[in-house]
């Protein structure tokens, strides 16, 4: 029965927000942040499936994944030779 509710309750709070829009700019701040960690995951995952062959591991953790997300492809590559430079 409560997991009814809790069903019931996040649809009522989409479709409340689908017809009314969100006009708060943390929330926009805050999504926007959490697809580019995420781009920063996927980023470090093809690193290390491509990286494997030439001996590079970097881990995929928060800080990992959001420094790769924000700074993008630079971010990958001081990652990349902080762990092959500095970790070694």
């Amino acid at each position: 029965m409560k997991t009814a509710i809790i069903i019931s309750g996040l649809s009522i709070l989409i479709i409340t927000v689908l017809f009314f829009g969100t006009s708060f700019k943390p929330i926009k701040i805050i999504g926007q942040t959490f697809v580019k960690i995420l781009i920063g995951a996927l980023l470090l995952f093809f690193l290390n499936a491509f990286g494997n062959q030439f001996g590079i591991h970097v881990p995929i953790n928060l800080i990992t994944a959001t420094i790769s997300g924000i700074l993008g492809i630079p971010g990958v590559l001081a990652l990349t030779t902080i762990q092959l430079w500095v970790l070694v």
